[in-house]
């Protein structure tokens, strides 16, 4: 693309040629840009050409017929200065509603492969005008220099959810570009601390925090979240703090090499389920005006469906819309390095374009062995809103792991002492074999996780039994209902010292349970000091302390930080916990179940002790056994425990015990030795005990 080129022709005074039609998108050449976008069903195109900020454009392109290839419009205009103008699109075409056929050529219609969106750069500024965006072309020539991609297994994944603006926004943070990309880049040496192993980043892909705005009592209210694309290619520039035009996404960049270099990977949260457009009633700025009945996945009438809950439902298993969801996902692997992605809603995406589920969806089929994602992580949500739940049947080809809800869902339960669970609990923490069958998912099909953005907090799930979202707008209707909390006694804040000590025991105990379990682990940011979000169980539209980290709590709940520290360095030291290794020399099973007394599996509903142990050859020495046990004992009374036994040499050595005084619940250095393999567990409690070689 970069050989001398000529003009052929004049279009609106402007010197043209015809383009790449294989490049899509707005593309720098020399000598001036290249412009290719395809449409089905239009009957002409115009490429809309904005002074920086204009509302109305100076010049009108029409593209000459012969300049179409297809279905696909291409031209080179020359003479562009880069950052000099922005760009946008007009259709003409028919208009039939109940075909879902709705052209308007009085609409500016986005570039839906367009790498920056204009005037989008300030948080929570009304725009000057809605629903009109324009775009702009981006240089492609960020040098990564030397960087590590530490391209870990999945099932060794310690995964910290966070919302970018959230994580720093807070003037507690004590960065300087505060709710920015870097914000997170100034935390990374806490991220280094802490010891995650890889960002899970909700969406950062361009939305409009604007685009549901309202006020309750006088406060406003905003897309938060970010789960309502306006451009797939475009990073969220209310995320930047050096306003650079035609240089987006620089800082992402910055961000993302900095965070490998320090053995970070990057996952994105992205929605490809839905898009801001919404229904009839809601704005038209880009695929409606491009192919409505294409995109979009429209009921006989040219309604939406709406197995999103929020207006539409992208026609992913069309082939138009399941290449543009491919490139895409291509673009951000190659251009931002990123390592995975988890996808919301991730149902929709195996849906047919009448809605119906699909043995074999196409898409998903197609990203799952394809060559550019070949090692890239995918992760579906395997649910949506149209009641199509698929956590252990999501179809994978051995690629596609799973948000497993039903691991939060069970953990959730058996951990504040509900009966009749332990041996479900006892799935969930080895692997969930139940739900994945290794002959044909493999050992990276679970995401195991508690707490995610979308419900309580971890510090919450134990303060509050029910939600509290009144302050969202909603008469607290929203959010779920079904949360499997538990307040320790009392709703919300207390004085009560009981109380108080409890919620931080089963914080622990939580948390402890998603290190010592098989499958990748995910965990909220915040989590490990206790943030809280006030008994708000949805607070997508929450721009302020109820979404933000107050980093003071840090300080406050200083040793539930540090046991978050010891868990995931204790997960990453005793790999065999992760993952099956070498059979040990005295022939252990890999991985056991036990209740009080060892080997003993005969459950009923009044069994709440569960013990697990793992066994295997270390990785830090091929010729020692490395056994772990983990037990919980979720009864509210105390619990005789005998441990199993080991080979001969071995001995227990406890490692934790959140039983114990705050102060003691690490108790590694302590060197206590369980001789007789009893040990006493308190009520609701957890421990963590290690074979130790004596000779």
């Amino acid at each position: 693309m970069l050989r001398d080129l000529m003009p052929t022709d004049t279009v609106c005074g402007y010197e043209v040629r015809p383009g790449y039609y294989q490049v899509d998108g707005a593309t720098p050449v020399r000598g001036g840009v290249n412009f290719t976008i395809s449409s089905v069903y239009a009957t002409s195109c115009e490429l809309l050409l904005f002074k920086p900020r204009a509302l109305k454009p100076y010049a009108r392109l029409k593209f000459p017929d012969s300049y179409k290839i297809g279905n696909t419009y291409s031209m080179i205009v020359f003479g562009l200065e880069i950052d000099k103008f922005e760009y946008a699109y007009s259709f003409d075409g028919p208009n039939d509603p109940k075909k879902g056929i709705i052209f308007d050529k009085n609409k500016y219609i986005l570039d839906p492969y367009a790498k920056a969106v204009s005037g989008q750069s300030d948080w929570g500024v009304r725009k000057g005008y809605d629903n009109v965006y324009k775009a702009r072309v981006v240089f492609n020539d960020y040098d990564w220099g030397n960087f590590s991609t530490p391209s870990y297994p999945l099932e060794e994944l310690i995964i910290y959810e966070m919302h970018v603006r959230g994580f720093t926004q807070d003037e507690s943070s004590g960065v300087k570009h505060r709710g920015k990309f870097e914000g997170i880049r100034e935390k990374i040496p806490y991220l280094k601390e802490l010891g995650i192993n890889a960002v899970e980043l909700m969406p950062i892909f361009q939305f409009d925090e604007m685009g549901a705005h309202r006020h309750y009592e006088g406060k406003p209210l905003y897309d938060y979240w970010g789960y309502n694309t306006v451009c797939f290619f475009a990073p969220n520039t209310g995320y930047e703090y050096d306003h650079k035009h035609n240089r987006e996404g620089t800082e992402l960049k910055k961000l993302i090499r900095d965070l490998k270099n320090n053995g970070i990977e990057v996952i994105l949260d992205v929605v490809f389920n839905h898009t801001a457009e919404g229904n009839e009633k809601g704005p038209f700025f880009s695929f409606k005006g491009l192919d409505n009945n294409i995109y979009y996945m429209l009921t006989p009438d040219g309604k939406y469906y709406n197995f999103s809950g929020c207006g539409n439902v992208l026609n992913c298993n069309h082939p138009i819309v399941r290449n543009f969801i491919k490139a895409c996902l291509r673009y951000w692997v190659t251009e931002y390095k990123i390592d995975g992605f988890r996808f919301d809603l991730a149902s929709i995406l195996g849906r047919n374009e009448d809605g119906s589920p699909m043995d074999q969806p196409p898409l998903l089929k197609s990203l799952a062995f394809d060559p550019i994602l070949g090692e890239t992580k995918l992760i579906a949500e395997a649910w949506d809103a149209g009641g199509l739940y698929q956590v252990g049947s999501f179809p994978s080809w051995n690629r596609w792991a799973e948000w497993n809800g039903k691991y939060r869902d069970d953990l959730r339960r058996f951990l504040k002492g509900d009966g009749g669970l332990a041996w479900a609990t006892a799935h969930r923490l080895t692997g969930s074999k139940d739900l994945y069958d290794p002959a044909y998912r493999g050992k990276n099909a679970s995401v195991n996780f508690i707490t995610c953005h979308d419900g309580f907090t971890l510090y919450d799930l134990y303060s509050y039994s029910v939600k509290h979202n009144e302050k969202n707008g909603w008469y607290n209707t929203d959010g779920s209902d079904d949360n499997n909390s538990w307040n320790c006694g009392c709703e919300g804040e207390t004085d009560d010292p009981e109380i108080n000590a409890l919620r931080i025991k089963m914080v622990k105990n939580a948390f402890a349970a998603l290190m010592c379990s098989r499958g990748a682990a995910l965990f909220l940011a915040g989590d490990e000091f206790c943030n809280t979000q006030f008994g708000n169980n949805n607070a997508y539209c929450q721009d302020n302390i109820t979404s933000w980290l107050d980093w003071t709590r840090k300080e406050k709940y200083a040793d539930v930080f540090e046991f978050f520290k010891y868990m995931i360095a204790f997960r990453k030291k005793h790999r065999v916990i992760t993952a099956n290794r070498r059979e040990c020399t005295c022939s252990l099973p890999p991985e056991s179940i036990h209740s009080a007394i060892p080997w003993n599996t005969n459950f009923d509903d009044n069994t709440r002790m569960l013990g697990i142990m793992y066994a295997g050859r270390s990785s830090s020495n091929d010729e020692l056994d490395e056994i772990v046990y983990f037990g919980t004992n979720a009864y509210w009374g105390r619990v005789d425990v005998e441990l199993p036994g080991l080979p001969t040499g071995y001995i227990w050595q406890l490692y934790v015990d959140t039983g114990r005084e705050p102060e003691r619940v690490i108790a590694e250095h302590e060197n206590i030795l369980i001789s007789d393999r009893r040990y006493t567990m308190q009520g609701r409690t957890v421990i963590v005990c290690v074979a130790k070689k004596m000779y």
